[in-house]
């Protein structure tokens, strides 16, 4: 009997009210068909007697079972429980059915062909931090007092319109710090207005692609390159273009100046993973090419901020008289990662489009923590903490330099790179295989990257490993990289051999 049923599941010591746990048992019972189909259930007057209960307890359960459809109400008969099982059908029709599927659809994938596209070439490690995990700050020297200040402050009582969806491209404030400390530190021609800000370089690729181009349109990237510039592009259906890279940084043939590309991706301050800088007459002819033929080329400025041998160079964007030039920059190497700030310096007919487009497709937000980052610029913490890092990883640089030295000098192993940025490459034999190396590892918590994942051409791959030595402690550089040889030496099958004290980067 229902009655049964209820007073052996009806826990009166609960904490979840009886006419709570007297809906929820009913459904239960329904659901699970102790209830069939067309099944009376008891007056209200009647169960409340036989559990002992109050009228008003059984009336609620009464009445939500019949607002969610579970039963209905007859005039003069009860209350009724409605079949609401799916009609199902017979296992001679459904596997008929199943059988014309296959025959339509042999092998339907899960995802779309982007989906899978995208998932197969997916380049975001699991690790981000540890010894040696590539691109990532050392986020524990952050100056977090005065930044936890000045995001107070902006939380103290912000205004509405603080707290609803961002228009107009960015708070108007860091807009103006950007443009001017871009304008000192990198040469940057904008007016406040020029700069959208964005969630990080991908957000930043990514409006690109989705303003810029239609599928099928040809993209220029450098050969080796960023796996994350790759990846949005495949995702967006745009046809690639590798292009070489040399000690100048892209070096695009005679045959590729014959493809037109719609974009053209460089890091030309410090070329990503290599680490080579773009000259002069590279940096005006793939200007002047972009003039000719109507290209837009993306400059992602990777790492400009850090460089140990002298000035930074000047930006693209700041040579670009075209307005051919589009600027990308994020605060990820800068502050910390997960601030997830970044930004656009875009030419000026583009501002407007692209402002819509950040209001349409994401939605900006997020407006205490810019007003809290346009204080920390224009306090001057920013610039203080850049200069503060910059000899941080300057003698980080220097002191893993000096231990690849005294294990691999006149070996065949070599590192190549320059004189900034957060990571250094390794470079290794042929035989030597750097994914099973980077594998092996990554088991003892090492965080390098095998540098064969970077290109596109297979032919033209190179084996290494990307060692980023920002997020390395001083005095944890030695006994990580001695690990790591442990692992290499088992991949070189030789004895390292006696060392110099310094060993020299030069451009791969």
């Amino acid at each position: 009997m229902l009655s049964d049923y209820l007073l052996q599941h009806f826990d009166r010591q609960s904490s979840v009210p009886g006419n709570q746990q007297l809906y929820r048992l009913l459904r239960k019972a329904i659901l699970t068909r102790v209830l069939p189909p067309d099944a009376r259930l008891p007056s209200s007057r009647e169960l409340s007697s036989e559990l002992v209960v109050c009228r008003n307890t059984v009336l609620y359960a009464y009445q939500q079972l019949l607002a969610e459809g579970f039963v209905e109400g007859r005039s003069g008969s009860g209350t009724f429980v409605i079949d609401t099982t799916p009609a199902m059908p017979s296992r001679e029709d459904s596997t008929r059915r199943k059988a014309v599927l296959q025959a339509l659809v042999p092998s339907a994938p899960a995802l779309s062909r982007r989906g899978q596209a995208l998932v197969e070439h997916a380049g975001s490690s699991s690790q981000q931090w540890g010894p040696f995990v590539p691109g990532v700050p050392d986020v524990t020297q952050f100056p977090h007092a005065p930044w936890s200040r000045l995001q107070a402050k902006a939380w103290r009582k912000p205004a509405p319109d603080a707290l609803t969806y961002a228009q107009g491209g960015g708070y108007m404030p860091l807009r103006e710090a950007l443009a001017e400390y871009l304008k000192i530190a990198r040469s940057v021609e904008c007016q406040p207005e020029q700069v959208v800000v964005t969630a990080g370089i991908h957000q930043s690729i990514d409006l690109c692609l989705r303003l810029l181009s239609d599928p099928g349109d040809l993209a220029w990237v450098e050969d080796p390159g960023y796996w994350g510039t790759r990846n949005l592009l495949r995702a967006s259906g745009l046809q690639i273009r590798p292009i070489a890279v040399d000690a100048d940084g892209m070096c695009p043939s005679e045959d590729d100046l014959r493809h037109v590309p719609r974009f053209i991706f460089v890091t030309p301050s410090h070329q990503y993973p290599l680490g080579s800088v773009m000259g002069l007459a590279r940096r005006r002819k793939l200007l002047e090419y972009a003039r000719q033929h109507g290209c837009w080329i993306v400059e992602d400025d990777y790492d400009s901020e850090f460089r140990y041998g002298g000035k930074p160079l000047l930006s693209l964007q700041g040579m670009d008289s075209s307005e051919r030039v589009l600027y990308l920059g994020t605060f990820s190497k800068t502050m910390f990662p997960g601030l997830r700030l970044g930004y656009l310096v875009l030419p000026c007919a583009l501002v407007e489009p692209f402002v819509t487009g950040v209001n349409e497709l994401h939605r900006a937000g997020n407006v205490p923590t810019q007003a809290a980052l346009a204080e920390f610029i224009t306090q001057g913490f920013y610039a203080s903490h850049i200069r503060r890092m910059r000899g941080v990883y300057a003698a980080r640089l220097h002191l893993l330099q000096e231990i690849i030295a005294r294990r691999y000098a006149g070996s065949e192993v070599s590192a190549c790179g320059s004189d900034a940025g957060l990571h250094l490459v390794l470079l290794l034999p042929e035989r030597c295989d750097d994914r099973a190396i980077a594998r092996d590892a990554a088991a003892q918590g090492i965080g390098v990257r095998p540098l064969s994942t970077y290109y596109h051409e297979a032919g033209s791959r190179r084996n290494g490993l990307l060692l980023g030595y920002g997020g390395v402690a001083d005095e944890q550089i030695v006994p990580a990289f001695e690990a790591l040889a442990v692992i290499l030496d088992r991949y070189l099958q030789v004895k390292p051999k006696a060392a110099k004290n310094h060993l020299g980067l030069g451009i791969c």
